[in-house]
């Protein structure tokens, strides 16, 4: 079994709520994904052991490991044209806040809901944008891996830091 990157997006949604306390319908809902590709997702996560079937929760030491030192060669991003859409990576909060871009444009997701005129990056998947844009915390989640599938070292090394200090909090419900 091969591990997919709707399956990394899953694993973050289930960080962003609390430990174990999800049902399938809604999380897929929540995801714009199907319920049968999050089982899947999740099925492929355990085997990976970036998710404990026991407690329903990920183990979030080992998808600290693998995000930090993988999903850049895993899934790396690609880039596209111009075009409208959400923020991401750098340009995207929380590493907005440390991060001064230049004058070029900033890494997006296209969305045609999206405000920003940016650079295209393929998300991990087609979703993303919907889910990002119904839940902060999984937009922070998603921005700071992207970061480390696009950014420059010093990028990837703060992305790495504020992704670790998430990863290592406790859930909060949402």
């Amino acid at each position: 079994m091969i591990l997919k990157p709707q399956d990394v997006v899953v694993l973050l949604k289930l960080v962003s709520l609390d430990d174990g306390d999800f049902a399938y319908a809604p999380l897929s809902k929540a995801l714009h994904m199907s319920a049968s590709e999050v089982h899947a997702a999740i099925a492929r996560a355990a085997t990976a052991q970036l998710y404990s079937p026991t407690s329903r929760t990920p183990m979030r030491r080992n998808l600290e490991e693998f995000l930090l030192h993988g999903v850049r060669y895993c899934f790396p991003a690609q880039w596209g044209t111009k075009t409208r859409g959400m923020p991401t990576a750098y340009a995207a909060n929380p590493l907005r806040e440390h991060i001064v871009s230049g004058d070029g444009l900033p890494p997006v997701w296209e969305y045609a809901l999206g405000t920003v005129e940016g650079l295209s990056v393929t998300p991990l998947y087609r979703s993303v944008p919907q889910a990002a844009s119904d839940d902060s915390r999984l937009y922070e989640l998603l921005s700071l891996v992207d970061a480390l599938r696009i950014g420059r070292a010093r990028e990837r090394g703060l992305a790495g830091d504020l992704l670790s200090a998430r990863l290592r909090q406790p859930a909060v419900s949402v």
